[in-house]
């Protein structure tokens, strides 16, 4: 039986170990590759002296040494935690300081930018370097007391010269409800938040959505997203628990996804609103092999649904909602897309999805109400934050007389269902930013703002947008005797934030920023004020 999420892999090589199961350029592997692979680098961490539960961090683009190192932390016994590629290293060291990483797997190009804000990482104890130089010796990692450094194939090689692993350390004895791994998401704090999974959690959930997408050994997954998004990472789960060819890919434009496609034959694609709008207008061919589009990370606009469903007749498009805290939540099957079209559709198997009052008591029909669920996808709660994981994660009303209180998440989002049963999203009740498919904390892009610019008070706020979903848009109050312009203040935050954090639009003022009765920057007034700040933008 499949319990932990590395043994989605190893049994898919045991039971077709000749299959395609990786793909990442002119490189191919088949899953008995892979899972040899995967177990030498759990070999190669064991070694290296990873203990029971230790985090190991992954900050590379989506290539095989970043899936290696994921499942072979994991089958080590350890955690693994992947890295946004898009962060800066302030960034970067924030999230391996505060979930205690011990092991830091990167690449040779991007060590150097990362050396100066590791020296505040003090878990720290060994860089793996895949890349140039990834056949380096272990050495201290100049700089960075009390950290070493190895290359990727030698920490591979210090395991043995082959496949056979009977020498190898023991992994860590872990069982389904311990820590797979840790998955950063914006924080209301303005930090990142670790949003805790378990092998449970992980295995659940591509269980769930490989019976509703109906995936098989024959599907080819072409994987767009960061593998450090949930949503990014399913496509990796869902491919090895069907046995399925996962083809990694990073684009640089939309076009680069359809020659994937065609020359790769992929069969399932799933990507985010914004990528979507880029993909539909494509001259996509009639006979495209696409079996099924998935989205998720925010609402698909109708008239870019209506264009892909015209380019593409023969793909199933399957609507989702998901939330990190719980993985995926709803899916709209293709049929009911007609019928619905701003539907959210009914909850994935093996979830429960309920809509409630604040008392715990379920709304009725048509009755707005706090989307909530309930199941075995339900995550662990957010790393080193208990007040912050009891605000999100709260008791459902007892039922079928259990002694012990049932922890569920409370999304923040307001949906209504139908008679039938069928969700509708209204609103977000909280104030982060859902831009590219990717939910930005105000907080965090002000605080770059304060410690940057020559400002005295800012506000970011969430703007509609046409092609992004939302757009950032960064209001500050200039400090006396400073002049710059927009352009200018951009300039300053570019190399302290992520593409997709960076404003769209910043706005100086001449007098203090609007204030409630709290004290507090009005932020309702000024995403109000600003709200037509990019009518007629392209779309």
């Amino acid at each position: 039986m499949t319990v932990l999420i590395h043994d989605l892999l190893f049994a898919s090589a045991q039971r077709s170990p000749g299959s395609e199961a990786l793909v990442y350029g002119p490189l191919r592997l088949d899953y008995a590759a892979l899972a040899a692979l995967v177990r030498r680098g759990a070999a190669g961490l064991l070694g290296a002296g990873l203990g029971r539960g230790e985090a190991v961090a992954v900050y590379l683009e989506k290539n095989v040494e970043n899936v290696a190192a994921m499942f072979g932390a994991a089958a080590a016994g350890g955690v693994f935690v992947p890295v946004n590629p898009l962060l800066k290293p302030e960034q970067v060291a924030y999230i391996v300081g505060d979930c205690e990483a011990a092991v830091l797997v990167t690449s040779a190009e991007r060590l150097p930018l990362l050396k100066p804000a590791l020296a505040r990482c003090p878990g720290l104890r060994l860089v793996v370097l895949s890349g140039a130089g990834a056949a380096q010796p272990a050495a201290p990692l100049d700089g960075v007391p009390g950290v070493a450094s190895i290359g990727w194939e030698t920490l591979l090689a210090g395991v043995d010269n082959g496949d056979n692993l009977e020498n190898a350390p023991a992994a860590h004895r872990r069982i389904d409800a311990d820590i797979a791994a840790i998955l950063y998401t914006s924080g209301s704090t303005g930090k990142p938040k670790g949003v805790v999974l378990s092998h449970r959690n992980m295995v659940a959930g591509a269980h769930s959505v490989t019976s509703y997408l109906e995936n098989t050994p024959q599907d080819r997954i072409l994987a767009v997203l960061p593998l450090s998004f949930d949503y990014g990472l399913s496509q990796l789960t869902t491919a090895f628990h069907a046995g399925a060819t996962v083809v990694l890919l990073n684009h640089l434009l939309a076009r680069d996804v359809l020659n994937a496609v065609a020359a790769e034959r992929i069969t399932g694609l799933a990507a985010v609103p914004p990528l979507w709008m880029q993909l539909a207008p494509l001259p996509w061919p009639r006979d495209c092999s696409l079996r099924y589009l998935t989205n998720s990370g925010g609402a698909m606009p109708r008239a870019v649904l209506d264009a892909l469903r015209a380019a593409l007749p023969a793909a199933r498009p399957f609507l989702m909602y998901g939330l990190t805290e719980a993985f995926r939540s709803t899916f709209l099957a293709p049929e009911q897309l007609d019928l619905r079209p701003t539907s959210m559709g009914k909850a994935i198997p093996n979830a429960e999805v309920m809509v409630l009052r604040p008392d715990g008591s379920v709304c009725e029909a048509g009755e707005p109400g706090e989307l909530v669920h309930r199941g075995a996808l339900v995550s662990l709660g957010y790393w080193r934050d208990p007040a912050k994981t009891a605000e999100r994660f709260r008791p459902v009303p007892t039922r079928d007389g259990l002694p012990l209180a049932e922890l569920a998440v409370w999304s923040g989002d307001t949906v209504t269902r139908d008679e039938e049963g069928y969700l509708y999203f209204v609103s977000r009740n909280d104030e982060m930013i859902k831009t590219s498919g990717y939910r930005v904390s105000p907080t965090e892009v002000e605080e770059v703002a304060y410690a940057r610019l020559p400002v005295t008070e800012v506000a970011a706020l969430g703007v509609t947008h046409p092609t992004l979903g939302q757009a950032i848009v960064l209001v500050a109050l200039l400090r006396d005797g400073a002049d710059a312009s927009p352009a200018q203040l951009l300039a300053l935050c570019k190399p302290h934030l992520p593409a997709y954090m960076l404003p769209q639009k910043i706005v100086t003022v001449g007098a203090g920023l609007p204030r409630n009765q709290n004290g507090k920057i009005d932020r309702k007034l000024l995403a109000g004020l600003h709200a037509q700040a990019f009518t007629g933008a392209a779309a």
